[in-house]
């Protein structure tokens, strides 16, 4: 699968979102880091992420500290315009990974982009069924409003990619069918 998004955009991104958080101080102290950790449904496995079409570049596929597989797109719910590997990463040291390399998906948590049928990009709290309870989205915590926007710059961005854009429409449409509860944060 062949991306628009070059590796220096992805770094920039990166960069983006180190320098903002969703609240002030750790939130994994909030929880215990379950969103990088497992739960008993799990059999005590760490959970995993799928990179984004083009995220790959970032890393060089040698990292002591991830273990890599990929999945065919066509195999799995993926937008019918993703062809090949997707590629999925554990962290192996969970929740002590090396922060400045985490997957686009960890950095993001716990918002999630959505499309509204006009292609009105928001960012909302993340929906639907998930292995853990995150505090953040349970109790509604305030989110640092840096951090919204920045997610809001990224992914303005990243749609620019027709498989990014394809991914954020398909699941903002499964959200809606599934009368999903969306909350938007931003605008």
């Amino acid at each position: 699968m062949k991306s628009s998004i070059k590796k220096t955009t992805f770094k920039a991104i990166y960069r983006l979102l180190d320098a903002v958080s969703p609240i002030d101080g750790d939130c994994g102290r909030l929880c215990g880091s379950i969103c990088c950790l497992c739960d008993e449904e799990n059999d005590g496995d760490s959970l995993g992420i799928y990179l984004l079409p083009g995220e790959e570049k970032i890393f060089s596929g040698d990292e002591s500290w991830l273990e890599w597989s990929w999945e065919y797109a066509e195999d799995y719910e993926f937008p019918d315009s993703w062809h090949g590997k997707v590629y999925f990463l554990k962290c192996l040291n969970a929740p002590f990974c090396q922060r400045d390399m985490r997957p686009l998906q960890c950095r993001i948590f716990p918002l999630t982009p959505h499309l509204d049928e006009d292609g009105m990009l928001f960012m909302i709290y993340q929906s639907g069924q998930l292995p853990y309870t995150c505090p953040l989205i349970s109790q509604r915590i305030e989110l640092n409003a840096d951090f919204i926007k920045a997610n809001l710059t990224v992914w303005k961005h990243l749609i620019r990619d027709p498989l990014i854009y394809d991914l954020i429409e398909m699941d903002s449409r499964y959200r809606v069918e599934d009368g999903e509860d969306i909350a938007v944060l931003y605008p």
